[in-house]
C-alpha cells in the first residue's frame, strides 16, 4: 500500500465541492495520505507570539493568494483525492490515523451577532502545544487539546459548486468533535472516484460549535488511509469511533435532524444485533446518547452515540 504526501499549494487548495473538480491524486484502497492544511480562513502566515494580537479577524495574518472566487469562496480545503474504485452507491471508508495541530488556533465568536457587526466581535486567540496537547489563550486559560477535522467529505451528484459550509450526506462540515485519531469515517459515495477533501482543523470543540468557531487552526500532519466498502453496515454516514459507534442526522430544521440520526441509529442497530425494529427503538431508549453536533452552519446536525460495551 502506497503514502501519498500532500501540502498547501494553489494546485492541491479549494474552497468548494464539485463533481467536475479535477482530482490531484488517484490512488488505490488501502493507501494512506498525509496532509499538513491550513486553517479554514486560509491563514498563510500568524504570529504565535500572541504579542499585540488583533481585535479583528481580518488582521490575524497573511492569508493565501490567489484565491478564485467563487470557487475559493468557502473553507480551505486540500483535494480533492480520487480512489480507485470508488463508485455511487459503494461507502468511503476514512481510517483517521493521526491529527497532529499546528503551533496557533483563533476562536470568533460570532453566532447571534448581526452579519454587519461581525467584523468588529473580538477575536480570541491561542497558542498550541502539541506534544502536551494543551492550548493556552492570549488570556492565560488553558485546555486539554482534542483536534480534529472539522471538513471531511465529497461532492454530491450535483452539477455547479457546493458550498463548504453546510454538512450533507457526502459529508463536509460535520464538525463532529468525536471523529478524533483512532476513528474510522464512512461516507457514501454519489460520484465517480469519490472526490475526497479535507480540511478546517479543529484543536477543541464543544458540541454545538455553540460561540460560531471551535479553536480553528492549521494541522502539522493528518494521516487517512481510505478503503471502499461493498457491504456497509447502514446507507446514511456512521462512524467508529474511540467514544462508540456514531450515526448521524443533517437538516435544516433541528427536530428533523434528530428524527434521522434517531432512525438511522435504529437501523443500525437492527442490523449489528440482527434485532427487530421495536427491540433496537426499546434498547435505543437505554443506550444510546443524542448530542446537537453544531447549528451554525444553516444545516444543522445530531449524531447519536452508541458506546462500546453497552449493550453486552
Amino acid at each position: 500500500m502506497a503514502t501519498h504526501y500532500f501540502q498547501p499549494e494553489s494546485s492541491t487548495l479549494h474552497g468548494s465541492f464539485s463533481r467536475e473538480e479535477q482530482p490531484i491524486a488517484i490512488i488505490d484502497p488501502g493507501d494512506t495520505v498525509i496532509y499538513q492544511t491550513l486553517d479554514a480562513s486560509w491563514i498563510k502566515t500568524f504570529d504565535v507570539s500572541l504579542r499585540n494580537p488583533p481585535e479583528r479577524r481580518a488582521d490575524l495574518g497573511e492569508y493565501w493568494r490567489p484565491r478564485e472566487s467563487p470557487r475559493d469562496d468557502g473553507h480551505a480545503l486540500i483535494g480533492p483525492i480520487a480512489i480507485r474504485g470508488a463508485q455511487p452507491g459503494k461507502m468511503l471508508s476514512i481510517r483517521i490515523n493521526e491529527v497532529i495541530p499546528g503551533k496557533w488556533g483563533w476562536v470568533h465568536p460570532w453566532f447571534g451577532t448581526p452579519i454587519e457587526e461581525k467584523n468588529s466581535v473580538p477575536v480570541m486567540l491561542w497558542r498550541l502545544d502539541a506534544e502536551r496537547m494543551i492550548g493556552r489563550n492570549s488570556l492565560g486559560q488553558t485546555v486539554e487539546l482534542k483536534p480534529f477535522m472539522g471538513v471531511m467529505g465529497m461532492p454530491a451528484d450535483e452539477a455547479g459548486l457546493q458550498s463548504t459550509r453546510p454538512p450533507r450526506l457526502t459529508g463536509g462540515n460535520i464538525d463532529c468533535k468525536e471523529l478524533v485519531a483512532g476513528s474510522t469515517l464512512c461516507l457514501p459515495i454519489e460520484v465517480l472516484g469519490g472526490l475526497f477533501s479535507v480540511g478546517d482543523g479543529h484543536a477543541r470543540q464543544g458540541d454545538n460549535e455553540s460561540g460560531g468557531t471551535a479553536i480553528e487552526c492549521p494541522m502539522e500532519r493528518v494521516d487517512l488511509t481510505f478503503n471502499i466498502l461493498e457491504k456497509p453496515i447502514i446507507s446514511t454516514p456512521y462512524a467508529h469511533t474511540p467514544a462508540g459507534w456514531v450515526v448521524f442526522g443533517f437538516d435544516e430544521d433541528l427536530q428533523v435532524a434528530h428524527d434521522k440520526a434517531l432512525f438511522a441509529m435504529q437501523n443500525f442497530m437492527m442490523r449489528f444485533y440482527r434485532i427487530d425494529e421495536m427491540t433496537a427503538l426499546a434498547l435505543m431508549g437505554v443506550v444510546v446518547d443524542f448530542h446537537i453536533t453544531q447549528t451554525v452552519n444553516l444545516v444543522k446536525g445530531v449524531h447519536a452515540i452508541l458506546p462500546h460495551g453497552a449493550l453486552r
